[in-house]
């Protein structure tokens, strides 16, 4: 981009977290970012007051019903945004040819189909969606290059390990020199917990993050740690690193936010607030840097700075994750469709908190890995894999699962 001109941005999942984010860092910049094109799921009032406030070209939401109700409504306010539906609207806004940049952030399967159709048309990826990675992390990662997208991940520790990467490099390929990559995890709301107590976890408990402010859904998986497991699988195909070159340590304070370990004994660490702005700056203006509203980080305030390896007792998803690392093909998409179906069923107390782990862990048993070579195989292993678990929480007072 020249010095001076505008980068024009679309943003998929614009009412969640990382959406709100990242409107706040562009609209301290208005000189530099300017939003095409606004999309969500089904939030469309939500929607509607993002669209009156930075007047996009284009607004989309998945769910059909509700785009028709922010169509009507644009009209009432005398909006001149184009309003667009379903998977198709998504992956319009995404393509844009007017768009550069493409903020990544639908959570889940939704995400996919928009995310991959930005890839092939050789767009700049903000990447915060979980799913394009874990499960069909070849298929994306082969979009990418044949499209010549830039990926720029902004979620907090995947984008600490690309600042401590060397300049110029680029998502998607070994880096030599590197020894290991280390991902920091605050090791959630259980760290210290008596594993004996672990059996009477109620959802609450679980969603109550020492240090984050999150959504029920990932304040869980990061109880159980899944969301760093499924953050090694993500590591794996953004950085080309193998499953022994990728390690997770415990860091409660939550400022080293990742770190990369090279052949010669140096550790680079990336350090900040736990805030969502800094990453997206970083991805928003890289290679350059820009304000992001961010409080200086104070490192005499904080004093101590503790690490601790993960207790695979504590933490049996972690070592599921890589397990379906290994297993390749299919194997993460059905981790990921196991995990989703169990975390919703313990959060409306169905099933017990260990529940989770071991759900998890038959579904992988039962269902077999296979090649990806398109996005429909890695959809139907989601489906099976949903299918699966579903079956085995009908089950789940049994002893052995609740034990």
């Amino acid at each position: 981009m020249t010095r001076g001109a505008q980068r024009k941005v679309t943003i998929l999942g614009a009412t969640g977290s990382i959406g709100a984010s990242t409107l706040d860092v562009i609209e301290r910049h208005p000189d530099r970012f300017v939003v095409t094109a606004l999309a969500a799921n089904r939030q469309w009032q939500a929607l509607l007051e993002l669209v009156a406030r930075f007047r996009p070209a284009y607004a989309a939401l998945l769910d059909a019903d509700a785009a028709r109700e922010l169509d009507a409504a644009v009209r009432r306010e005398g909006l001149a945004t184009r309003v667009l539906a379903a998977a198709e609207g998504l992956c319009e806004v995404a393509t844009l040819p007017e768009v550069d940049t493409v903020v990544a952030a639908i959570v889940g399967a939704a995400g996919l189909a928009p995310t991959l159709a930005a890839a092939r048309c050789g767009k700049r990826i903000l990447l915060a969606n979980k799913e394009t990675l874990v499960v069909a992390g070849a298929l994306f990662m082969a979009a990418a290059r044949e499209g010549g997208a830039t990926l720029l991940p902004i979620d907090s520790e995947h984008n600490a390990i690309f600042q401590c990467l060397p300049a110029g490099y680029h998502c998607g390929g070994a880096v030599p020199g590197v020894r290991r990559i280390l991902l920091t995890a605050s090791g959630g709301p259980f760290r210290v917990t008596a594993l004996s107590e672990l059996v009477r976890v109620t959802p609450d408990q679980a969603c109550a993050h020492p240090r984050w402010r999150m959504g029920r859904k990932i304040s869980v998986d990061s109880a159980t740690m899944m969301n760093k497991g499924l953050e090694v699988i993500e590591a794996h195909w953004l950085f080309g690193a193998a499953r022994r070159e990728i390690d997770v340590v415990i860091h409660p304070e939550s400022v080293i936010h990742s770190l990369v370990e090279y052949v010669d004994g140096s550790v680079l660490a990336q350090l900040s607030n736990p805030d969502m702005r800094t990453p997206i700056a970083q991805a928003l203006a890289w290679p350059e840097r820009i304000g992001a509203g961010v409080s200086p980080l104070d490192l005499a305030c904080i004093g101590t700075l503790n690490f601790s390896a993960p207790d695979p007792a504590r933490f049996p998803c972690l070592d599921l994750a890589y397990a379906a690392l290994v297993a390749g093909g299919t194997g993460p998409a059905v981790l990921n469709a196991a995990n989703e179906v169990a975390v919703a069923a313990f959060l409306e107390q169905q099933i017990g908190f260990l529940d989770i782990a071991s759900t998890c862990a038959e579904t992988l048993s039962k269902v077999s890995a296979r090649p990806v070579s398109s996005l429909g195989d890695a959809l139907e292993a989601d489906l099976e894999a949903r299918s699966v678990a579903s079956k085995l929480l009908k089950m789940a007072a049994r002893p052995r699962l609740s034990a």
